[in-house]
């Protein structure tokens, strides 16, 4: 299945279907009250934090909000856009070049977005698409990796929004894209275009690039969640698509939080175990993050450079994510295409003539 990216922007006719794309939150502002009031709703999802609710409300309240709200404000100001937060603005342009792509090719949907944490959320985005006529929702959760603590509980919150309506939609949910081809590819394109920029990791002199994931306890794993397993055929397909060794590259595991065992290697001390070790240069890249938000551009742009810097490495690079980039929209438009099948999409012509 393929799209024509060159054809010019088709006016829609009524919409009927809408795709509906899912990411984790952020705060409105980088204020240590905004913040605070976005860790609250965050850290109590009892599918992030799988403690029981009474005694983690009392730890939340007391401990860890008073301290880590003020302490992560400074680093959202670090990395606030002109536009907002990062991850707002750029999943606000994988909306508008997702909803140009589409209706360039004919599909009559509405594209909007909702954030599981923060605003918008997913059931008022629901409710917006009601308004607007829609008939059909397909949900798109922006985690290529399926994990309980962030896919499932968007479903969740999707879920729980159609247990409040009498007339429901009729709901598709897309469950993971691991290991789909137009995301892998997309995934090379965005490396080859830094390297093409910013030149290539000189690696039969020791340079490594280092594949990031955001981490998660590793009970998840022990618990039957797929999460660990689809990183890791993540990152096989893409040092082959990259035709990179595994000596070559590192995969790990980022954004720890407390004192339970996450999923290993964590990325900061492998980064820094690489420059204390002589590698002169790493390049740090994160495929499960699908926009670049405060977890890629504070944590790794800013505290891994550091750690690999301040351990004796020479030259770090901090690939950006996949943004709105042209390969990722025409991949993204390939994943939500095929999720759509079915469903009457077309605005003029028959569904077989965009599909390949």
């Amino acid at each position: 299945m393929h799209f024509d990216l060159e054809r010019p922007l088709q006016s829609a006719v009524a919409h009927r279907v809408a795709v509906l794309l899912i990411n984790l939150g952020t705060p409105d502002a980088p204020t240590a009250g905004a913040v605070r009031r976005y860790l609250a709703e965050f850290l109590s999802d009892p599918r992030v934090v799988e403690i029981p609710a009474a005694l983690w409300q009392i730890i939340l309240r007391t401990t860890i909000l008073p301290f880590r709200g003020p302490a992560s404000a400074k680093k959202y100001a670090a990395v606030w856009m002109p536009e907002g937060s990062p991850l707002r603005v750029y999943t606000e342009k994988q909306v508008e070049s997702l909803r140009q792509l589409l209706h360039a090719n004919d599909y009559a949907v509405i594209v909007d977005y909702a954030m599981r944490y923060g605003t918008p959320n997913i059931p008022s985005m629901l409710n917006q698409l009601k308004l607007a006529g829609a008939e059909r929702v397909l949900l798109m959760p922006m985690y290529p990796q399926y994990s309980a603590s962030t896919t499932a509980t968007a479903f969740d919150a999707a879920f729980g929004a159609l247990k409040r309506m009498r007339n429901q939609f009729e709901i598709r949910t897309v469950r993971h894209y691991a290991d789909h081809p137009a995301y892998i590819a997309a995934l090379a394109a965005q490396v080859h275009h830094h390297w093409h920029l910013h030149g290539r990791p000189d690696f039969a002199a020791g340079d490594k690039l280092v594949l990031s994931f955001h981490g998660v306890p590793k009970r998840t794993l022990d618990l039957g969640d797929p999460y660990h397993e689809q990183c890791q055929q993540t990152a096989a397909l893409l040092i082959h698509a990259l035709e990179l060794t595994p000596v070559e590259c590192r995969v790990t595991f980022q954004s720890r939080f407390g004192k339970a065992e996450w999923l290993q290697p964590y990325t900061a001390p492998t980064v820094k175990e690489l420059g204390a070790a002589g590698v002169r240069r790493v390049d740090v890249f994160c495929p499960g993050f699908t926009a670049d938000c405060l977890e890629t551009i504070e944590e790794i742009g800013m505290e891994v450079r550091d750690e690999f810097v301040h351990a004796g490495g020479k030259e770090f690079h901090a690939i950006p994510c996949l943004n709105a980039s042209h390969a990722w929209i025409a991949a993204l438009g390939e994943i939500v295409a095929q999720h759509l099948q079915g469903w009457p999409v077309q605005a003029s012509a028959p569904q077989a003539a965009v599909a390949s």
